[in-house]
């Protein structure tokens, strides 16, 4: 699609309003100008008839001596015969009774009568105005239209050309006044970093914001990726480091045959830790990609106390190899979920809550309804807990409140990322709630089903 240029669509558009108005006036005016020539017509017609009349004095060749300045006089008798012509009309129309004019018929019935009709004589549309006289004779006095508007034909020029002028200065004003109007808006890409303290017009604040927040989540995305790509560099680089170590050893004969078992336990650690890490860089991009129109998960009715029970009984073993008590309780709630990303979210608050604790602790699992109604599921434990500055923070990827704890236990650091956005996905709030050496609570409260 051909893009258009919206300075010349504005212009076009003014010149258009201004040719418009144009045509209208002229409009206006002719017919303003036609009613007053009209009007003017019938007035002078009247005023001729009234000096003739007044000089006749009741002989029809007396009226030879008048001077009629270009208007037609013709008396007519009560029989409808032309007793004076003052013009040369042919002898048909002198000869014709008169009797069945219009004009004729009204002067005989109420002393005047008027009458506009093209004339067989002149091939023009006449003005015709009739008066009855004293003696019972009717004065008829008539214009052709050429005549009455000699003046407008004078003038026509004159309007034709100032109505070019018109045209032309309102296409230059159009110009001018749609490159001022279309200037600042130009002026506002000159700096985007400040575009919402430039806006020339109200109508472009909702475009301003609009294109600051997306420049500012452009900038910020950029800087998650790049924040990313250090961490997952930094993430593999370490276990990459120690696997190419204990294998270069190996692989030179440096490794005493009895050592050889115990850095090929290293190395396999250190691989399962990278996959561990791959697997969750992987979940997260499909979490990223999810809950878009192109591709959202299912969702169908999920019951929040068997996600929590499957869990407890997956991650039984490592709680006890943790020294931990696991424990599930509560009521059957159902929410419109991904049961496999329930199932993510609901392992990896438990997990958490079991690395982050201490033998003899314990982790539980809650299922149930707030006041409202909104059915939650909750992951308590009476662990390290976490310092009040960092529990903002602890839902960033990559983010550990104790590293070397974090490693030690084989975190990776997105356990919390994944679950922030499996609960985006289901639209779904987080509630942590923690203090160090007590414990930590993370609530999930979804949207009840209606």
């Amino acid at each position: 699609m051909k893009t258009r240029s919206m300075e010349e669509t504005i212009c076009r558009r003014l010149y258009l309003m201004g040719l418009l108005s144009l045509v209208l006036a002229v409009a206006m005016c002719v017919f303003v100008f036609h009613r007053a020539f009209t009007m003017q017509a019938w007035r002078a017609l009247e005023n001729e008839s009234s000096i003739v009349a007044a000089q006749y004095s009741y002989d029809p060749k007396g009226l030879n001596a008048l001077d009629l300045n270009n208007v037609r006089v013709t008396l007519i008798s009560p029989a409808g015969e032309v007793l004076y012509e003052s013009t040369e009309a042919d002898e048909q129309e002198q000869m014709e009774n008169h009797l069945s004019r219009p004009e004729v018929q009204q002067a005989f019935a109420g002393g005047s009568g008027q009458d506009i009709r093209d004339s067989a004589t002149t091939g023009y549309e006449t003005y015709y105005y009739a008066v009855l006289l004293p003696d019972g004779n009717v004065l008829r006095t008539s214009q052709d239209a050429e005549t009455i508007w000699s003046l407008y034909n004078a003038a026509l020029p004159a309007i034709l050309v100032s109505c070019f002028v018109i045209m032309g200065i309102a296409a230059l004003l159009a110009g001018f006044l749609t490159r001022r109007l279309v200037q600042p808006m130009l002026r506002m890409a000159e700096d985007l970093d400040h575009i919402q303290e430039n806006v020339p017009y109200r109508e472009l604040v909702p475009f301003a914001d609009a294109i600051y927040s997306d420049r500012s989540m452009r900038e910020s995305n950029e800087k998650m990726r790049q924040e990313f790509t250090a961490n997952v560099s930094h993430e593999l680089k370490t276990p990459l480091t120690s696997i190419s170590g204990y294998a270069e050893m190996i692989e030179t004969g440096l490794a005493r045959p009895e050592d050889v078992a115990s850095f090929g336990q290293k190395i396999h650690s250190e691989a399962s830790r990278m996959l561990r890490l791959v697997n969750d860089i992987i979940q997260l991009s499909h979490l990223d990609a999810s809950g878009s129109t192109h591709d959202s998960p299912s969702m169908e009715p999920v019951d929040l106390s068997v996600i929590a029970k499957e869990c407890a009984e997956r991650l039984m073993v490592n709680a006890r190899r943790s020294y931990v008590t696991l424990s599930c309780r509560g009521e059957s709630v159902q929410v419109m979920g991904s049961p496999s990303l329930l199932e993510e979210l609901c392992q990896n608050l438990c997990d958490n809550a079991i690395r982050y604790n201490r033998p003899g602790g314990r982790v539980l699992l809650e299922t149930g309804c707030t006041k409202e109604g909104h059915p939650y599921l909750s992951v308590q434990d009476n662990g390290i807990g976490i310092p009040k500055e960092a529990q903002s923070s602890v839902f960033e990827r990559f983010y550990r409140v104790d590293k070397s704890r974090s490693k030690a236990t084989g975190g990776t650091g997105l356990g919390l990322a994944i679950v922030k956005q499996i609960a985006r996905i289901h639209k779904a709030r987080i509630r942590l709630e923690s203090e160090v050496n007590a414990g930590t609570t993370v609530t999930i409260t979804f949207e009840a089903i209606h």
